[in-house]
């Protein structure tokens, strides 16, 4: 799937726990409480990466894992929609930046040795 199908997925999943929110609560998450959510995944993201480091046992094994790793990356497709983001743009453009902070950084020859 590309970035862009990712998205269209994620919020099409989103607007049913929109609709969920409304049939049961009668209101949807505001964009601060999904974050608050969201930062509770990466606290189980953080769990479960331990667990896989052998630093602590936590139910689920890998299939947790991997369900954590694409319940985060739902979140952040998510909020970037929710904030009018263009996150393949801005991936693209932090990558450039970053590139440029490190390799700056590096010896000309690029071993760091």
């Amino acid at each position: 799937m590309s970035l862009e199908e990712l998205r269209r997925e994620a919020v099409r999943i989103h607007d049913q726990y929109d609709a969920l929110n409304r049939y049961e609560r009668g209101r949807v998450w505001t964009r601060e409480e999904f974050m608050l959510g969201f930062v509770g995944d990466v606290g189980d993201l953080a769990k479960l990466v331990m667990a896989e480091e052998g630093a602590r046992d936590v139910p689920g094994g890998r299939a947790a894992l991997e369900h954590e790793l694409a319940d985060c990356l739902w979140s952040v497709l998510v909020l970037a929609h929710r904030y009018g983001v263009d996150l393949e743009e801005a991936f693209r453009r932090t990558m450039t930046e970053l590139d440029a902070t490190i390799s700056a950084r590096l010896p000309p020859d690029g071993d760091p040795s």
